[in-house]
């Protein structure tokens, strides 16, 4: 049973597009519905928003998808590292992530902020993703930023979208890397559920790939592994994770691009600045155990 449904007349058009038009709503709603699984395409869930419809197909939007909407706050600690006008920074343990991908799901760092900032539902693209400007993968620490109203929202979007923000993370690499570098890569998404990024050297990708540049400074020799601290200018996918193991000096931890010799890949996004919005995050304990046994 549908909310609504309409079959396709116009060909290659974007489904969020389609949806906000034949719904009469929001791209950004058009989106959330997308996230939610509300949306289906010739009987089965589409969740791109890109995806591009061929006429003649009929689309399905579940009844009253405004009750998927409702995220459930949950009572997990949440450590706020400092906040101001319309935003929060908050320490993100490594293994939660930023938002849930279901409606169902019962835990996640948004839900948290939410027990603590009821406001933030359904500020920027709101649904699932209330509030969220950016994303740290789901074994990586640190600071995340979360918007608490839409003036924030905006602003913060554009700071990512424009690269104002610093943002500075510490990572534990195989092998001993040059004292201060600098790559560029042209990375692509080459799967998705599970992602996974493929990289080139730059120049050499394709349209669908993006330049992401990044620096980084050695901290520490450990042995056969060393401290790194690395600031990319971008926040593709997995970019210092895969940009490292393109290196030849994979993270340690990371099952992906290296081997799973570590509890995770070890990457913590320690600082973040722009501006009057600045939060540091120290090292949390699995990080700091590491570090140690590597020293000893």
């Amino acid at each position: 049973m549908s909310h609504a449904s309409w079959t396709v007349d116009e060909e290659g058009i974007r489904l969020d597009r389609s949806l906000a038009t034949n719904l009469e709503c929001s791209r950004s709603r058009a989106r959330s519905l997308l996230q939610l699984g509300a949306v289906l395409v010739d009987g089965h869930i589409v969740r791109d928003k890109g995806y591009l419809l061929d006429a003649g197909q009929e689309v399905q939007v579940l009844e009253a998808p405004q009750q998927l909407d409702q995220l459930a706050p949950a009572k997990g600690e949440l450590v706020v590292l400092t906040e101001g006008d319309g935003w929060v920074a908050v320490d993100k343990p490594a293994g939660l992530p930023v938002h849930p991908l279901r409606a169902d799901e019962t835990d996640s760092l948004l839900q948290r902020v939410l027990a603590h900032y009821p406001q933030i539902d359904g500020v920027g693209e709101g649904g699932l993703r209330s509030g969220v400007v950016h994303r740290l993968d789901v074994d990586s620490s640190g600071v995340q930023l979360f918007a608490l109203d839409e003036p924030a929202f905006s602003r913060l979007r554009v700071g990512f979208a424009g690269h104002r923000f610093d943002k500075s993370y510490r990572a534990i690499v195989h092998g001993v890397p040059e004292q201060h570098g600098a790559l560029e890569l042209d990375l692509e998404i080459v799967r998705h559920r599970p992602a996974k990024v493929g990289a080139l050297a730059a120049g050499e990708g394709s349209k669908a790939s993006r330049r992401c540049p990044l620096r980084w400074r050695l901290r520490e020799v450990l042995g056969d592994c060393s401290l790194v601290e690395v600031r990319p200018r971008t926040g593709f996918l997995h970019q210092i994770r895969v940009s490292f193991a393109w290196l030849g000096h994979p993270l340690l931890g990371d099952a992906l691009y290296g081997q799973a010799d570590a509890p995770r890949h070890m990457l913590h996004a320690s600082h973040i600045e722009m501006g009057d919005i600045e939060a540091t995050a120290e090292d949390p304990a699995d990080f700091k155990a590491v570090l140690e046994s590597l020293r000893s």
